[in-house]
């Protein structure tokens, strides 16, 4: 599929303008000219009247800095219950873990902080997962590969913005009842999308509710010349209730005064019972058995707002604000029904509990100058406070601390017409960021400040066409979590601090000493722009980062213990590089050719290579990164009934990472393949069929740690099924 998706990027891009069918000016690739018969009087059902002017691919169109956007049809074309699920398949985007689990979102596969998530602009509050978002809470997915001054520069692999439902005072409200049915587990969903239609106050308020349950199931052998081999059956199942709303308002006034309101709300429950079968490899007679218990629950509101005022026609002044408070309870317990001799399993208690306030305030004024230059500048000001209890066992970044984090930033940027071929963007960012934490007794502290200067810049070698070649030279970085700086000591739970432990499970300690990651980036982009809609494109990255951030593992002194124990801190470990090539085909196949169906075709391919020079090869790539992912889509609504078609393949081959010269991990092929169809009955009903993960198969993960005299390997088989889901759309 790899070269079949490549080549056909190739010979599509490089292929005439003419080639292409013509279409009016204002079609889209999913709205298919219809020629109405004259004979006599034809029922057209509901009828779509678009305009082409302002549509999300003439924004990407007109930006520039490369940005890809992802309007309400395509976020709601393939009926998704997650906004995770919509993510995977946009071009260079990643997600980890199995198959319809959810994951960390990655762009150009780089994880742990490369990727900057924002909510409406601002960063996503503690805890927040973006799998917690459901499709209809969202108005459009901005991705924007390269760093801007406004947005921020803590985006080395770019940033995804998700912003929220906007209200349209003419369009009725939508509502949404959906059923799904995954191994023997039925989930049910209800969204509701409420536009506002009162004067001068507008806007939309959107509530999603879920009870979704679901089970777990994976095997793990470990082999290994630190304890028994053996091998481990684990088996749960869960119920997740929650239930979201937000909400936009925006109240009008006099001369552009416009003051705009963002409440959002998160609440969700999690229970889980599960049972965990161990049995020794070397000797049938050693069996242990545990139940084990998980209860969480997490809640977040926040509240942002925006006040902006024309103070002359070349003049604006945007004013924002936000304040919002996270909190989250996790209890886990595994207790031990069956122990042997020596023991496989044991009796343990994980308790995690912590709140996070934030606030923030910006402001920026815009000013419109001669010659085509737009200058925008502005201030900004975030805080976070985080108070946290913590057990041992409750995972790698928890722990007993009370810590803040205090940034302040300065932009200036400059967006302006050279001529009719060429437009530039100059921009310079300065941020300042303050993290401390009490530990114990102790205080640790960081402080980093960074400089940012980016420069963008359009050319269209005939502005009567729409070709276009995107070039970027930009500074970004990442900072140190707060855990990489202040994590508190956490002595490993098997090796009491009187004896020697083992390298599989160290001791963990924080480093306040830590450095933020700093990248060079260039961005070159080709982009084709179709007469009848749709796009062609082609970019080229490469990051050249320094004081790159690893958990390193070693056997040290430590004043803890009267023995040498093996450490897990994070280090600075040098230099690293990254680059790629994305490719992006989306287009109406009898744009290509005239005898064809008209099929609408998505389809993206990306390639990535990255090398940390400090690390002995092969394999000694950044943070797991795949060396590509690729998608194919298509949609299709059938002629003489209404009825519309699709699915869409995606695919991350396996690959291995050295993350160290002891340590080696190994992440298995993902193939998901979706489905679906949808019957409109009505212009204001529908009911729409998808079959998520169609064929599914095991996926499979491993760690090595090699000490030279010492090993274990560890690898974990997830299960994983296909997921069937009815929705009953409609417009009230």
């Amino acid at each position: 599929m790899t070269h079949s998706l490549l080549l056909a990027g190739v010979v599509l891009y490089g292929a005439p303008a003419s080639g292409w069918a013509q279409s009016p000016a204002n079609a889209t690739p999913s709205t298919p000219s219809v020629t109405v018969p004259a004979a006599a009087p034809t029922d057209l059902g509901q009828v779509e009247i678009r305009s082409n002017r302002n549509n999300d691919t003439e924004v990407r169109r007109e930006s520039s800095a490369s940005k890809i956007v992802i309007g309400r049809e395509e976020i709601e074309k393939q009926g998704d219950s997650t906004l995770g699920e919509v993510l995977k398949r946009l071009p260079g985007v990643t997600v980890l873990g199995a198959p319809g689990r959810g994951g960390a979102i990655r762009m150009r596969g780089l994880g742990g902080g490369y990727t900057q998530i924002l909510l409406d602009g601002e960063r996503a509050p503690a805890g927040f997962s973006i799998d917690s978002l459901t499709p209809e809470q969202v108005e459009k997915i901005e991705i924007m590969r390269a760093p801007t001054a406004e947005t921020g520069a803590r985006a080395i692999a770019g940033t995804i913005n998700i912003v929220l439902r906007e209200g349209q005072k003419a369009n009725p409200d939508d509502l949404k009842i959906t059923r799904s049915h995954e191994h023997g587990k039925g989930s049910s969903m209800l969204s509701w999308v409420h536009n506002l239609k009162t004067q001068p106050l507008g806007g939309t308020f959107t509530l999603s509710a879920m009870d979704t349950l679901r089970a777990d199931e994976s095997v793990t052998e470990i082999d290994s010349d630190f304890r028994e081999n053996q091998v481990r059956l684990s088996e749960s199942s869960g119920r997740r209730q929650g239930i979201h709303a937000n909400a936009r308002l925006q109240w009008k006034g006099e001369q552009g005064k416009t003051l705009t309101l963002t409440p959002f709300l998160i609440y969700s429950e999690y229970a889980a019972q599960g049972r965990i079968d161990a049995r020794a490899l070397t000797s049938t007679a050693i069996t242990d058995t545990a139940l084990t218990d998980n209860e969480s629950r997490y809640a977040a509101a926040r509240l942002n707002g925006q006040w902006a005022q024309r103070l002359s026609a070349d003049d604006r002044l945007e004013l924002r604000f936000g304040l919002g408070q996270a909190r989250y309870d996790q209890h886990i317990t595994q207790t031990t029904l069956i122990s042997s001799s020596p023991a496989l399993l044991s009796n343990a208690l994980d308790e995690q509990r912590f709140t996070s306030r934030n606030t923030s305030l910006n402001g920026k004024w815009t000013r419109v100058l001669d010659n085509g230059h737009q200058w925008v500048s502005g201030l900004e000001h975030e805080g976070i406070r985080r108070v946290e209890e913590a057990s041992p066992g409750a995972g790698d970044e928890s722990g007993n601390l009370k810590a803040r984090t205090e940034r302040w930033a300065a932009y200036t940027q400059d967006e302006f017409k050279i001529n009719t071929n060429w437009s530039a963007y100059a921009g310079l960012r300065y941020e300042s960021i303050l993290t401390e934490g009490q530990v114990s007794e102790e205080l640790k502290s960081n402080k980093s400040q960074v400089w940012t200067p980016l420069l963008h810049a359009l050319w269209k070698p005939d502005p009567a066409k729409r070709d276009q070649v995107r070039m970027s030279l930009t500074r970004s970085y990442k900072t140190p979590t707060l855990y990489n700086m202040v994590a508190p000591l956490r002595y490993s739970r098997d090796y009491p601090i009187s004896v020697n432990n083992v390298p599989t499970q160290p001791d963990r300690v924080g480093n306040p000493d830590l450095l933020p990651e700093l990248a060079t980036g260039i961005d070159l982009g080709i982009e084709r722009y179709l007469d009848g809609g749709g796009v062609l494109s082609a970019n080229v990255f490469r990051r050249n980062i320094q004081d790159l951030i690893r958990y390193q593992t070693r056997l040290q002194n430590v004043s803890w213990s009267s023995q040498q124990r093996w450490v897990s801190t994070p280090q600075n470990v040098g230099d690293a590089i990254t680059q790629g090539v994305e490719l992006e085909a989306k287009f109406r196949l009898n744009q290509a050719w005239a005898e064809a169906w008209p099929v609408d075709i998505r389809s993206n391919v990306s390639f990535f290579r990255s090398k940390v020079k400090d690390v002995p090869g092969p394999d000694n790539r950044l943070d797991q990164q795949p060396g590509m992912t690729a998608n194919l889509g298509a949609d299709y609504r059938l002629r003489g009934v209404p009825l519309t078609v699709g699915g869409n393949a995606n695919w991350n081959p396996e690959y291995d990472t050295r993350r160290s010269q002891e340590q080696l991990s190994y992440q298995g092929v993902k193939r998901v393949l979706d489905v679906y169809g949808m019957w409109r009955f009505s212009g204001v009903t529908a009911l729409r069929l998808t079959v998520s993960n169609l064929l599914p198969r095991d996926y499979q993960t491993s760690t090595t740690f090699n000490t030279g005299g010492q090993q274990e390997t560890s690898r974990t088989t997830d299960r994983n099924w296909r997921n069937v889901q009815l929705r009953l759309e409609m417009k009230i």
